[in-house]
C-alpha cells in the first residue's frame, strides 16, 4: 500500500482547507484509512478515521463537528475536509492505512506528510 498526500498550506484561523490522500491498490473496504496529525514538539496524534467494514467515521473530539474525512473507491483518494480552522491545527498532517483492528491507532502503511499552517 502506497500513500501520498498533498493539498496543505498556509491558511488564516476560521478559513478552510481539503488534504488530499492518493492511495494505490485497491484499499478501500480492505483497511482502515486514517489522518493523524503532529504538530511541532508534540507526538503525533489521531485525527479522523474510515472503517474498512461499513464506512463508519470516527474523529478526535478536537476537531469533531469541524473536520470531515471521506473516500473515493473509483479515484482511491482519501480527503479531509477541514473547516473553522483554528491556530492549534497546525500540524504535519499524514495519511495512513491499517491492516489491523484497532481504528484510532497501530497503522502499518503511511504517506508523507503534509504541512498545514494556520495563522491566528
Amino acid at each position: 500500500v502506497q500513500l501520498q498526500a498533498s493539498g496543505g498550506g498556509l491558511v488564516q484561523a476560521g478559513d478552510s482547507l481539503r488534504l488530499s490522500c492518493a492511495v494505490s491498490g485497491r484499499t478501500f473496504g480492505r483497511y482502515h484509512m486514517g489522518w493523524f496529525r503532529q504538530a511541532p514538539g508534540k507526538e503525533r496524534e489521531f485525527v479522523a478515521a474510515i472503517r474498512r467494514s461499513g464506512g463508519n467515521t470516527y474523529y478526535a473530539d478536537s476537531v469533531k463537528g469541524r473536520f470531515t474525512i471521506s473516500g473515493d473507491n473509483a479515484k482511491n483518494t482519501m480527503y479531509l475536509q477541514m473547516n473553522s480552522l483554528k491556530f492549534e491545527d497546525t500540524a504535519v498532517y499524514y495519511c495512513a492505512a491499517s491492516s489491523r483492528g484497532s481504528i484510532t491507532y497501530d497503522y502499518d502503511y503511511w504517506g508523507q506528510g503534509t504541512l498545514v499552517t494556520v495563522s491566528s
